[in-house]
């Protein structure tokens, strides 16, 4: 058989696509292309198991965090579905479930007014300033908001939100949305509570409350077990994992069960408009009976939270999509779940859907379930859409003690009683940021996140300004650095010179071990120079040994001596002066003095 023809050569500056590169640029861009192909029986069953579940489970949430993003319940089922169908196509998380969550819908409503113009014109917003982030790949701003920052203001909202189903699980009328104010009132008119919501809602708790504890309790099941055990679990598994739709289920079928009675205890979720809104571009002004409020002053009465709800909204999806990542071995990328909850959220709000993000409850019934891809949000979203056509009448028994109950059992875990016990064994100084952020998050959410950063940020300036510095006696006092010196270290590097040599009788010479630094910058260069020339005028030697190559742009070595040259200061091991003393060399200092210069 004769040998292949070797391909024809192009001509010069042509770039020929080749269909192997085409097929991963294909599948980086779409990453459904790179599992589909093997897409099998087994997975497409687990993946509608799954999808069930979560379907079950999000129906009930986005009906009850559409209460707490102050807006009509069906803007909750609007929102849930367009994820499940986006990150099909775009997301590269197998768990991952987008849609509404507590800390979203909390964020929307503090910055939309409980309108619902403004929160589906939020999410579009949203969506681009995510879209933009994603293509110029600018999620590592997000790696400027600790840990502490976001342990203090999940805590904060966990607390907030849950606080304020206090007045739908006790039947309360008139209750004020501002925190402060909602606290007074609650208790202030607490002796208004109806009994029916409260002893209602108190069980739908204690309900939700076992199902999970046996939903953690339950042991997995083995192929050897018999048939009627592996049935009794599955129906066990399926009743805990689908808790919030049973309770909620059991909530609206007593309240039918009054209502066809002629008396009505509950505060009734009421009427949900049937079906999905037509599509359309998200509201650029709205008319109100005061005149049409234009697209400017729209975007300017939602002020910060056109940073706070996409940088948010990221954090949230990336931190969820990561930790399932680690847990179940495999690969996420960053820059493509940016595109997939960009592109969420701008089709989102073209069906009135308002800022969605990565749930982590959700995605933990996703994986719990056995999800084997994305393919499981297709489940998801056909039975989001389904209820929206033909379970919309239902709705209306549903109770609103009932769906306070979903709501405070859902944000109890982000209250982390842990964290503060963490940190106080490992770095007591990130306590600060920490409480920061808790507390003025009750004043206003972007204050909290801002000044938790802002402390985070200076702690971290802090301690580049000023490092430490290991110092060792010996024949030559040597000063070892741990890290980089930046220009707001250099002075504490001159005090701790000055103090431990020059101000001493008689000087003493100093070894400079740049052994832990890694980078300098030109400030720390020419403070350099300048304690070269104190020692020198004061007949002491000032050594720098173990620069590492590659420091700054170039070598170290060549950064000091293009700044210093031709100073005979800058090797006291081979210059010397009318009236200096003679050097004390120390090993290694030959790395920089037998350069050339």
């Amino acid at each position: 058989m004769s040998p292949p023809m070797s391909p024809m050569k192009p001509p010069k500056g042509f770039a020929p696509m080749s269909c192997c590169w085409s097929t991963e640029t294909m599948q980086k861009w779409l990453p459904f292309l790179g599992w589909l192909p093997d897409y099998t029986w087994y997975a497409l069953k687990m993946d509608f198991i799954a999808g069930i579940s979560v379907g079950l489970t999000v129906i009930p949430q986005a009906l009850a965090y559409a209460e707490v993003a102050g807006l009509p319940p069906q803007y909750g089922l609007y929102s849930a579905f367009m994820g499940c169908f986006v990150y099909f196509f775009l997301g590269t998380s197998r768990d991952v479930t987008l849609g509404p969550t507590a800390i979203m819908s909390l964020l929307v409503s503090f910055y939309t007014f409980h309108e619902p113009a403004y929160a589906v014109l939020l999410a579009f917003l949203t969506g681009c300033i995510q879209l933009g982030m994603g293509f110029l790949r600018l999620g590592l701003l997000l790696d400027f908001i600790s840990c502490p920052v976001i342990k203090g203001f999940t805590s904060a909202a966990a607390i907030i939100i849950g606080f304020g189903q206090i007045k739908n699980l006790l039947g309360l009328q008139h209750i004020p949305r501002q925190f402060f104010l909602q606290v007074y009132y609650t208790f202030h008119n607490i002796g208004e509570t109806r009994v029916g919501d409260a002893v209602l809602g108190l069980v739908c708790m204690v309900l939700l409350l076992v199902l999970k504890l046996m939903r953690d309790h339950v042991p997995p099941v083995h192929p050897e077990m018999p048939t009627g055990v592996r049935l009794s679990h599955g129906l066990v598994w399926t009743a805990t994992t689908a808790r919030n739709a049973l309770v909620v289920s059991f909530a609206a079928l007593v309240a039918y069960s009054f209502q066809v009675t002629g008396y009505q205890p509950f505060v009734l979720t009421g009427k949900t408009p049937e079906g999905l809104p037509d599509a359309h571009i998200p509201p650029f002004s709205v008319t109100t009976a005061n005149g049409t409020i234009s697209f400017t002053e729209m975007v300017q009465g939602m002020g910060a939270g056109l940073v706070v709800v996409p940088l948010m909204g990221l954090l949230e999806s990336i931190a969820v999509a990561k930790s399932f990542a680690s847990q179940n071995n495999y690969r996420i990328n960053s820059n493509q779940e940016l595109l997939a909850l960009g592109f969420t959220n701008i089709l989102g709000s073209l069906f009135s859907s308002y800022p969605v993000t990565g749930s982590f409850g959700r995605t933990a019934v996703n994986a719990q379930s056995g999800v084997c891809t994305p393919a499981g949000g297709l489940m998801t979203g056909a039975l989001v859409l389904l209820s929206l056509d033909y379970l919309t009448s239902l709705f209306y028994y549903i109770p609103k003690s009932a769906l306070a109950a979903v709501i405070i059992m859902a944000v109890v875990p982000l209250f982390d009683t842990k964290i503060v016990k963490t940190l106080w064994r490992v770095k007591r100084l990130d306590l600060l940021p920490l409480c920061v952020t808790f507390l003025l998050c009750f004043w206003e959410v972007q204050y909290g996140i801002l000044a938790g950063t802002l402390v985070s940020v200076l702690i971290l300036l802090h301690s580049v300004a000023r490092p430490k510095i290991q110092v060792s006696e010996g024949p030559m006092l040597v000063l070892q650095p741990a890290s980089g010196l930046h220009f707001p270290a250099i002075e504490t590097l001159r005090e701790a010179l000055l103090s431990r040599a020059l101000e001493t009788s008689p000087p003493r010479s100093v070894a400079l071990d740049c052994t832990h630094i890694c980078s300098i910058d030109y400030t720390v260069v020419l403070g350099l120079g300048e304690l070269l020339e104190d020692f020198h005028k004061r007949g002491a030697t000032l050594a720098l040994i173990g620069l590492q190559v590659g420091i700054g742009t170039c070598s170290g070595s060549s950064l000091v001596r293009a700044v210093l040259s031709p100073s005979p200061l800058t090797c006291p091991a081979t210059h010397s002066e009318e009236g200096s003393r003679a050097p004390v060399l120390w090993p290694q200092a030959a790395e920089l003095c037998s350069l050339p210069l």
